[in-house]
């Protein structure tokens, strides 16, 4: 079994500095603070006090140098826990939570490209009303293609990931994934596919008519957006 370390619970690398260090606590509380899964049956407190351990450890410079010295030494904690940065072994490389960021930073892309076509959306009516005066424009426009094709690419390497991984897009969501972390961390060794009927099993059982249009709405609109954006990938 490989041995996990405050930088493993944490996902990042012996040399990630403090503001990675603290992206990835804050990625990972999201997940795991209790009151997050009040609703899943699943208690995540151990969870969330190594992942807090962690921080406590690698945060503050004088304990991570002692414990780095502690590491060289050959003496490590063992954790239950998994990495959510680059995988050591085959393993790790194909475990769920690869998946899991994958989706959160395709979630993060396409909002980013909403945001852009919005802005793109309010200066085009603006210059309607200019009558496009002198088109003073044309290099913004230009330059708003290029950062959406950008994107796009970007957005293709996660989809091909989630693809590969025969994750079906009704799930590339955070509710949904967020869900099927949760539960996969419980055995790790489970097959995360077999997760996927159990979130909908889940959904239908605990969440309103009203919330369950919510979240079938929302995922539509993801969709649209990410068909959207990849675009102009073409």
């Amino acid at each position: 079994m490989a041995i996990r370390t405050y930088y493993h619970i944490l996902g990042v690398s012996r040399e990630a500095t403090l503001e990675e260090i603290t992206a990835a606590k804050n990625a990972l509380a999201k997940v795991y603070h209790p009151d997050a899964n009040m609703n899943t049956g699943i208690d995540t407190t151990a969870y969330m006090q190594e992942i807090l351990e962690a921080y406590r450890v690698l945060s503050n410079p004088e304990k991570r140098a002692r414990y780095d010295r502690k590491l060289c030494g050959g003496s490590t904690r063992v954790f239950r826990t998994f990495t959510m940065g680059e995988a050591e072994n085959t393993e790790s490389e194909t475990s769920f939570v690869t998946y899991w960021a994958a989706a959160g930073k395709l979630n993060e892309i396409v909002e980013t490209s909403v945001w852009l076509l919005e802005q793109e959306s309010k200066d085009e009516n603006l210059l309607q009303k200019l009558l496009k005066k002198l088109r003073k424009n044309l290099k913004s426009e230009k330059d708003l293609d290029q950062e959406l094709e950008a994107l796009s690419i970007q957005a293709l390497t996660y989809v091909s990931t989630l693809k590969n991984a025969e994750i079906p897009m009704d799930y590339w969501q955070a509710d949904a994934m967020n869900w099927i972390l949760v539960h996969w961390s419980q055995n790790q060794h489970l097959d995360y596919r077999t997760l996927f009927a159990q979130y909908d099993a889940f959904i239908n059982q605990n969440k309103s008519n009203a919330e369950r249009l919510k979240l079938h709405t929302q995922n539509k609109q993801f969709h649209h957006q990410l068909k959207r954006l990849l675009t102009y990938a073409l």
